[in-house]
This record gives structure tokens, sequence and C-alpha cells, in this order.
């Protein structure tokens, strides 16, 4: 069989089983067991690094990974050598981002990434509405609905989130978000768009729960964030075509979001300047904020 007829082959099994993949999923007790397991490991191994004495930036563990941040690059790595993760009816993907602001502080970065109302304009186009619901302390409850295109599926999900910040110390603050509540909207943006049932779906996204570090120090602030998100297994079928963009998706998502919280932190100091000066905003400030 030549290359070409190989590729066709391929292409065929995919156009012939994706219907089946992007249709009727449910959630199954013994996959929310082994993700709930899961996530008890992945707590008690970010909690070793609260432990005074011990690093709190997994940066600091990886040589020249500092350097790196420093010089501008967004480090992504796998929470493990098999991610995502096989589970019964399941993957597990666990991923860690890294990134350095320089030029900027940790009174500043802490109440940026806490304005809810405004993740629609941080995070956009992905985010397509966002709000927050109550705040009680450091504990915060809001919503967002999220566009999520991937290789088999556009889908919109409506979601809630509950996130608690701890401050350590004057330049060291942690927190810890997890999904409350994930539903699918069926025929997003159409007149007959609903809601389907939590754990109903095409699975793409079932649970995510993401621990995220704030370091300030060098002139500047690290972030360290660790996502662990529940979806739905891949057909062996199509398990080797899908999972290498499963896993460039993964590390493309985390990079954005960085990336984009990052022109946000910098477009919020570039407002204050101006408002402090009574000058508008450029046009080149605003560019940089929406990509």
């Amino acid at each position: 069989m030549t290359r070409f007829e190989k590729i066709g082959v391929a292409f065929g099994a995919i156009v012939w089983l994706a219907p089946s993949f992007l249709h009727g999923a449910d959630l199954k007790p013994q996959t929310l067991r082994r993700y709930e397991d899961y996530i008890q490991t992945v707590d008690a191994r970010n909690q070793a690094h609260l432990v005074p004495g011990a690093a709190f930036l997994s940066s600091d563990e990886i040589p020249g990974q500092v350097d790196k941040l420093r010089a501008g690059e967004i480090v992504v790595a796998p929470g493990g050598p098999h991610v995502p993760m096989k589970v019964p009816s399941g993957l597990i993907h666990d991923w860690t981002a890294a990134a350095f602001i320089p030029d900027t502080a940790l009174s500043e970065v802490i109440p940026l990434v806490r304005e809810y109302v405004r993740y629609e304009e941080f995070y956009h186009p992905y985010v397509k509405d966002s709000k927050g619901i109550s705040t009680t302390g450091l504990r915060d409850e809001f919503s967002m609905i999220i566009l999520n295109k991937s290789v088999v599926a556009k889908t919109a999900l409506d979601s809630e989130y509950q996130s608690e910040y701890t401050r350590i110390d004057d330049h060291r603050w942690y927190s810890v978000s997890e999904a409350t509540r994930i539903q699918e909207i069926a025929d997003y943006d159409t007149p007959s768009q609903h809601l389907l049932p939590e754990g109903h779906g095409t699975g793409l996204i079932w649970r995510l729960r993401s621990f995220t570090r704030f370091e300030e120090r060098d002139g500047g602030v690290y972030i360290e964030i660790q996502a662990v998100v529940l979806s739905r297994d891949v057909p062996a079928a199509l398990r080797w075509f899908i999972d290498p963009i499963v896993r460039r998706v993964s590390r493309s998502s985390l990079t954005t979001s960085l990336r984009q919280t990052e022109a946000a932190v910098r477009l919020q100091s570039v407002s204050v300047s101006a408002v402090s000066a009574d000058e508008p905003l450029s046009a080149r400030d605003v560019e940089t904020w929406h990509h």
C-alpha cells in the first residue's frame, strides 16, 4: 500500500468513526473516581511546594528554566510521561505552564486575574461571556461561556468555577480553582441552542481543576499554572491521529492563556499610566491586548 493509499484509509476511518465520537458520551462513575483519585495525588504534590524550605516554583527545580522564563519564553510540560493518561472510558490531561511577566508586581497581577467580568476581554475570542457570582474574602465564584474548538468539534461550554486564593507572604500567593459545573451548549449561537445535562455530550471537557503559583521577584512576577482536565476517551482507531493533536492543543491553550494574561497586565499598567497622565490609549496598546 502506498503512502497516499494509507492516508486515504486513515481519512476514511476518521470520517466513519467521527459521528460516534461526537455524540452520546456519558461520564461514568468509575471514570470520575479515577479522576478524583488522581486529583488527590496532584494536590499532595502541590502541597509539597508549600513546605518551608521547599522550592515554591517547579521552575526552580529544573536547571535553566528560570533563565528561559526571564528571556520571555513560556515553558509547558506534561505532568508525566504518559499524558493524556488513559482511565476507564476517559482521559486525564495534566499540563503545567510557566511564564515571567517583567516590570510588574503581585499588587497588579492578583487583582487583575480576579476581575472575572473582564475575562471576556482578556481571553478573547475563546471566552464568550464571563461574570462574577460572589466573593467572600479570598474565595471567588464566577461563570464563563467558553468556545472550544478541537480537531473533531466546535462546542461551547457553560461553566461555573470556584477559586480560592492564599497569601503566603508579601512575595508569594497561590490559588486553587475548580469547575463546579460544566454543561455543553448544543447548537451554540443558533436559535435552537440549548444546554445538555451535565456529564453528557461530546465529553471534550468533563472536569477541570487548576493550581496556580505566583511569585514576585527578579523585577517581575512568575506564574505557574497546572491544569488537570478530564475528558472522554478517544476511540482506538482514532487515537494515533488525535493524541498528538490533543497534546499540541493542550500546550497551545496554556501558552495562549499566559500570553493573554501578560498582555492584560501590561495594558492595565499602560491604562493606569495613561489615566494618570490624562492621555488616551494608543491603538498599538489595544491591539496588544487582543492579540
